[in-house]
């Protein structure tokens, strides 16, 4: 027993007497918060002039220490926020956040510089930061639960994204691209109808720039499409499908497309006709031969070429015989 208490004795002193590295304490900052710093080593980052502070941040940011880095644009953008250097301070932070993978709180970071310092020498550059920031949830990366642990994709929040990046610079390199995404998220969100607008505010915004013009009235055209597929066939729906993809052939007409848009035309034709010849079979089991007729009609003019036109044709002159039968009777 004596024996372990002699040992633990020397330990001790051993500890005591023997130089060592002393744990990093930690420091508060206004405006930086909480971080830590090994004594006297407070100048080893900190700096008095902003452009010296910057300096830091760009370095390190250069070395891929984007710890440092990010402590060094803060204070600069804290200590300095009217200075000449707080503009690319803040950018650097926006880096930093998109380094450490946390691209929700880098497109923060970027929508302050463009706020609060929008004669920025590259503006450009900031906004394909942030488009590529939200393609990238537009394709599924998910929205971090308490800025951490990957959670979930949200198209809307994808779609406020685009927003903000347009309200930004409405006619940018990046804006006709980010009006026609926020169109591609509404549908992943099943929304057609707002899918069509967005799509059609980037047909009429940006109707200089035919390739976009084009583009939006045809995917216009699908979304129409695929929102007539949803549930019950809905014919009103079809038919704004099919003047969306008549105005594109129109306006369009050397598009590659145009050959597809035709097809589709005529398929939603053919299924309008289908769904007329149901109607019209309904209301002829009911004995209801005025409505029967109207809709065996309808037939005729959806798709006089279809095979659902034969069968209209027949049952029209079965009803006007059963009719002309009735008249002739009394």
């Amino acid at each position: 027993m004596n024996r372990w208490i002699v040992r633990l004795l020397l330990f001790l002193v051993a500890v005591v007497a023997l130089p060592h590295r002393a744990p990093a304490p930690l420091v508060y900052k206004p405006g930086e918060g909480w971080t830590y710093e090994a004594v006297g080593s407070g100048s080893g980052w900190s700096r008095t002039r902003a452009k010296e502070q910057l300096d830091v941040a760009k370095e390190a940011l250069d070395q891929k220490d984007i710890s440092l880095a990010l402590k060094a644009a803060r204070r600069t953008v804290n200590e300095w926020p009217l200075s000449d250097y707080a503009p690319e301070a803040q950018y650097i932070i926006g880096r930093c956040y998109e380094e450490k993978k946390q691209d929700e709180k880098a497109f923060k970071e970027y929508q302050k510089v463009l706020e609060k310092y929008p004669k920025i020498s590259n503006y450009q550059e900031i906004q394909k930061r942030q488009y590529e920031i939200a393609n990238r949830y537009l394709d599924g990366q998910g929205f971090k639960l308490w800025g951490v642990i990957p959670f979930f994709s949200d198209m809307e929040k994808t779609s406020e994204m685009y927003q903000k990046l347009i309200k930004n610079g409405p006619y940018s390199d990046v804006a006709a691209q980010a009006q026609m995404n926020i169109g591609a998220a509404q549908e992943k969100r099943g929304d057609f109808t707002e899918a069509v607008k967005a799509y059609e505010k980037a047909a009429d915004r940006y109707n200089d720039k035919k390739d976009v013009s084009a583009d939006a009235l045809f995917k216009a055209g699908l979304a129409y499409q695929k929102q007539a597929k949803t549930a019950e066939y809905d014919q009103g729906v079809a038919q704004k499908a099919i003047a969306m993809f008549t105005d594109f052939a129109a306006l369009f007409p050397g598009d590659s497309r145009v050959p597809e848009a035709q097809k589709i035309i005529e398929s939603l034709k053919t299924e309008q006709a289908r769904g007329g010849l149901e109607v019209a079979k309904y209301y002829e089991k009911k004995k209801q031969w005025s409505g029967a007729l109207v809709y065996y009609n309808e037939v005729l003019v959806k798709d006089p070429n279809s095979a659902y036109a034969s069968v209209a044709k027949e049952r029209i002159d079965a009803i006007k015989a059963i009719q002309g039968a009735g008249t002739s009777g009394k």
